[in-house]
């Protein structure tokens, strides 16, 4: 099993460590309630430094990325982050990730853990433009700072004006003397920075964040991390998205951008659009006590009409909620369907899936 430099940090903060996507990972040091509720009003710190990165380089790389992404590439500026995905030719999801723009020859690709190797073999795979694809995901550790506080405390550090790095932009900056490469991302709804750096600056910073924030910050395990981003809907790979699911049944057609580029697994998109998918990832609410959890399958009226992909009793709203993929036409507001927990059916509602309200700052 990996462990990330940070590894040792967690296990004296007293850190509950599980195995996550091959790696040893914090799940949780507190509770998750007190971590989920000190990013949504103060600030917490994320050990991310499972996440891959891909370096892609060349004449061509700009062409490149816009095969493989679904997203615009050739509308972004330097020094810009964009959210997207890679996709099979059948439309199913490779993986969900972040293409960061140094010049048009030079693009980071920051993809999930679980996938960073098969994302690698992916991209190699389909480079048939010349670019250089180097996989630099043991060339980094990543730690990410986020909450309303976040800029406060981070801006103790630099002498660089983080409001010079707008939302979904980087900078390549120096955080107590250390060169980072800073973006104004996250996965949590809130405002804060992901921070890239060697793995010996991040084992520094990690103490010295935590330190500058004081009583305003605690470190966040996996478990808050998990919870935070489903109030939001974002999705989790292995799912609201995956092999079998595509961005548009999955409800995240605004990282696809069909009429901009020709990327693979575009014509799938473009009939699903025009046909219209026959279901699609949907909120639902529980009625009756319980919590849905991932798998529990959905009826309507004795019939089988999905699956939950995520659900949690949401703690900053207290409601027991979840992410589901619904056949059509039952998922539509105010459905009333039935879900399966523990062998019993549990009344639920067709809800909207934004559990909470993004609190970015754009």
């Amino acid at each position: 099993m990996k462990t990330t430099i940070l590894n040792e940090k967690h296990r004296a903060l007293g850190a509950k460590m599980v195995e996550f996507a091959g790696w040893e990972m914090p799940i949780v040091y507190s509770s998750i309630t007190e971590e989920h509720m000190k990013v949504r009003e103060n600030a917490g710190l994320f050990d991310v430094s499972h996440m891959g990165e891909i370096c892609i380089k060349g004449d061509n790389a700009e062409a490149f990325v816009d095969y493989i992404f679904t997203n615009d590439v050739t509308s972004m500026i330097n020094n810009q982050v964009l959210y997207g995905m890679m996709l099979y030719e059948t439309g199913g999801v490779v993986d969900d990730l972040l293409v960061y723009k140094f010049h048009k020859s030079h693009y980071l690709l920051v993809v999930n853990a679980s996938n960073a190797d098969k994302d690698f073999d992916w991209v190699v795979k389909n480079n048939t433009f010349d670019c250089s694809v180097s996989n630099e995901s043991d060339n980094f550790s990543e730690i990410a700072l986020q909450g309303p506080k976040a800029q406060t405390i981070l801006q103790q550090l630099t002498d660089f004006n983080l409001d010079d790095i707008t939302f979904f932009t980087h900078q390549n900056i120096r955080i107590d003397g250390k060169l980072c490469l800073v973006s104004r991302t996250g996965y949590t709804g809130e405002d804060g920075f992901e921070i890239y750096g060697t793995h010996f600056d991040i084992d520094e910073l990690w103490s010295i964040i935590l330190k500058s924030g004081g009583e305003n910050i605690l470190p966040i395990g996996l478990g808050a991390r998990d919870t935070l981003r489903f109030e939001v809907n974002l999705p989790l790979y292995g799912h609201e998205l995956s092999d079998s699911i595509t961005p548009l049944e999955a409800g995240y057609g605004f990282a696809v951008k069909l009429e901009a580029n020709n990327f693979i697994g575009k014509d799938v998109l473009v009939k699903q659009k025009e046909t219209k998918t026959t279901r699609r990832i949907c909120g639902l609410e529980l009625v009756d006590k319980g919590i849905m959890r991932e798998g529990y399958k959905v009826y309507h009226d004795s019939k089988e009409v999905g699956f939950i992909t995520t659900g949690y009793k949401t703690p900053t709203t207290g409601r027991i909620v979840a992410l589901a993929m619904i056949d059509r036409p039952y998922d539509k507001l105010g459905t009333d369907l039935e879900v399966e927990i523990r062998n019993k059916v549990k009344k639920a509602v067709v809800v909207k899936k934004k559990f909470f309200t993004k609190n970015y700052k754009k």
